[in-house]
């Protein structure tokens, strides 16, 4: 059948078992449940909060819900009329939805894109490799659940439920044809930690092992490009540093209380970590000899509910994370310090965050994505549109600049007019593929734009930003 939004999907009109509700304990640790029963709860309680920002106070617009942009979002009540393929000469150039996925053999958990391929990541064992929206290749894993994709020159490396981080390169002799060409740790460094008792740590049930190790799902993986470290982060509460030059594990750091959802490398030799336990730590980094020192420099957030997802805008130093509560806290770093605010736009949690330009984009388990947009010269937020089709929880997310998806275009394109292909990846086993741009019109901007042209040359930059924009708080 046809979908709203002009994908094509297989649906089951009789049950939508995304819409059931449970109780907060039976939740898994990244927000949503176990792959066997991905069903999420919509979470509307917003619990007290403290967030370590210097001199700041958090501000927002109005709660989630009938104010919220998944109800006054334009794509919410208008369809676009095409599903062509994004690489065709003539394709359309307005903003939506612009091509859809469907291979109906698992969840879909992690997405990377590198040029005009696309690698999705599910609970059935395969890596899928996609070019113009056709599937160009593929090879199987033997751990099932591909929690994490990253992409380094010509190394693929995904994060699985195992604990285990493979490494994958295309064949040379067989274009399209990948092989496996190492595990992290390696077989090596497993052996020679272990018959040193300094390489082991305690984890859970009073049981040791080795550092080296991840003792549960790797939930995501994070690249140091400049340098070449990977990093990796676990629901074991724990986060490695691993030098992708000869694959060694350079520091494991016991860096929360409970599972971390997720891993970011940002600016100033800064690294963050998101947990279930509600925390968003901030940790420097110190290079010695050939190995790092990661140390605690401070705790951006403390709340109840998990901490779902981060991302780094290094450009501009900006934090963002989502959490559970459906929620997006930012923080801006300037002299030093850290200020910021939320942003309401969700109904239930946030399961990720991805950076284009100076957009952001959250997927939820309400099936949407919010595309905020930041102002860089008064800092406020707000809220685009709501890209809406999915039958299920948005899981995942990745972003390619359009013209990189070209080959052989070469002309630069001013800071505003950039545009960008948005994959998005759900646990309704489809993957969706949208062009976004900065120059994209707001709700009110689409409905009322002369009174929204009046309202912006009579207001302050703040006013009339829209319903959910947010502002940052400056000292």
């Amino acid at each position: 059948m046809r979908n709203e939004t002009g994908g094509t999907m297989v649906v089951d009109l009789q049950t939508d078992p995304y819409n059931n509700n449970h109780s907060r304990h039976n939740l898994s640790r990244d927000g949503i449940f176990p792959p066997d029963d991905p069903i999420i709860v919509n979470s509307n309680v917003t619990h007290q909060r403290f967030s370590s920002v210097s001199a700041s106070t958090m501000s927002s617009g109005p709660a989630s819900g009938e104010g919220s942009p998944c109800v006054m979002s334009p794509w919410a009540r208008v369809s676009p009329p095409w599903g062509a393929d994004f690489n065709e000469d003539n394709v359309l150039e307005t903003n939506g939805l612009i091509g859809s996925i469907v291979r109906k053999e698992g969840h879909i958990y992690s997405l990377a894109a590198s040029g005009d391929l696309l690698y999705t990541g599910s609970d059935s064992k395969n890596i899928r490799v996609w070019k113009n929206l056709k599937e160009h290749a593929g090879f199987k894993s033997s751990s099932g659940l591909i929690k994490a994709i990253v992409i380094f020159g010509d190394r693929i490396f995904t994060g699985h439920q195992d604990g285990k981080i493979r490494i994958w390169k295309v064949s040379k002799r067989k274009p399209g044809k990948h092989k496996r060409v190492g595990t992290l740790p390696t077989f090596k460094s497993m052996v020679k930690s272990s018959v040193n008792p300094k390489h082991f740590m305690e984890v859970r049930r009073n049981r040791n092992s080795v550092k080296t190790k991840h003792n549960d799902a790797v939930s995501s993986l994070s690249l140091d490009v400049e340098l070449g470290f990977l990093y990796s982060s676990s629901w074991d509460t724990t986060i490695k540093v691993w030098r992708i030059s000869d694959s060694k594990c350079l520091e494991s750091i016991h860096a929360h209380d409970d599972a971390i959802n997720s891993v970011m490398f940002g600016f100033d030799d800064l690294v963050f970590t998101g947990s279930a336990d509600g925390t968003v730590k901030v940790w420097k980094r110190e290079l010695q000899g050939k190995g790092t020192k990661h140390t605690l420099a401070q705790v951006l957030l403390k709340q109840e509910n998990a901490v779902t997802a981060l991302a780094v805008q290094s450009k501009s130093s900006i934090v963002y994370c989502g959490s559970s509560d459906g929620l997006v806290n930012y923080w801006e770093r300037s002299k030093r310090s850290f200020t910021g605010g939320i942003l309401k736009g969700h109904k239930s949690a946030v399961l990720c965050l991805a950076i284009a330009g100076n957009l952001l984009l959250s997927g939820s388990a309400d099936k949407n994505i919010c595309v905020w947009r930041r102002d860089p010269s008064d800092k406020s937020h707000q809220c685009l549109s709501v890209l809406t089709g999915h039958m299920g929880p948005v899981k995942c997310l990745a972003v390619e600049e359009e013209r990189a998806c070209h080959k052989g275009t070469k002309a630069s394109v001013a800071e505003g007019d950039r545009k960008w292909i948005v994959y998005s990846g759900s646990l309704d086993k489809s993957v969706k593929v949208w062009r976004v741009s900065e120059r994209m019109a707001t709700w009110r901007e689409m409905d009322e734009p002369a009174a929204s042209s009046e309202r912006k040359s009579s207001s302050s930059p703040h006013e009339g930003s829209g319903a959910w924009s947010s502002r940052n708080v400056e000292k």
